[in-house]
């Protein structure tokens, strides 16, 4: 993931917070918003219980929406005043089992469009100060105006 882009908003990171801090979902995995930067999003979430797999994995689906999440927002703090972002299309690969005490999403924008943006994610578990990559994401992030969403 490369890559540094310009914000379109000058209150891009106070948006960004904002809405993700109106995400009840996160809130209830207990995900928090770690490195904020144009273009660039860290998420972080420590183990989970309640949103494990049979085996006590982290499940895929968690690892999904919160990998979503980080794609999604760096692709907002790109977006202008008057966008939201809704995620158009993803794919997500599971490299390893979700299995760790803390886990990291990482979005990056690939190229920031005015309507379309493509972004790149990765999520990491850290289990006994090791830390394995489990999961990658390609995601295109749709920039939606005048529909009434706020972020």
């Amino acid at each position: 993931m490369t890559g540094i882009h310009a914000p379109r908003s000058a209150a891009w990171e106070s948006r960004v917070r904002d809405s993700f801090a109106a995400q009840a979902m996160m809130a209830n995995m207990g995900a928090s918003l770690g490195e904020v930067a144009p273009g660039r999003v860290i998420i972080e979430m420590p183990f989970a219980p309640g949103f494990t797999q049979q085996h006590g994995f982290l499940h895929g689906g968690a690892v999904a929406s919160v990998l979503d999440s980080a794609c999604g927002y760096a692709g907002f703090s790109l977006m202008d005043d008057e966008s939201a972002v809704l995620t158009a299309e993803f794919k997500i690969n599971f490299l390893a089992p979700a299995a760790g005490d803390l886990f990291r999403f990482e979005g990056q924008v690939i190229k920031p469009g005015r309507t379309l943006v493509p972004t790149e994610g990765r999520a990491f578990a850290t289990k006994a100060g090791a830390e394995t990559l489990i999961a990658t994401m390609s995601c295109t992030l749709m920039a939606v105006r005048g529909r009434g969403l706020s972020g």
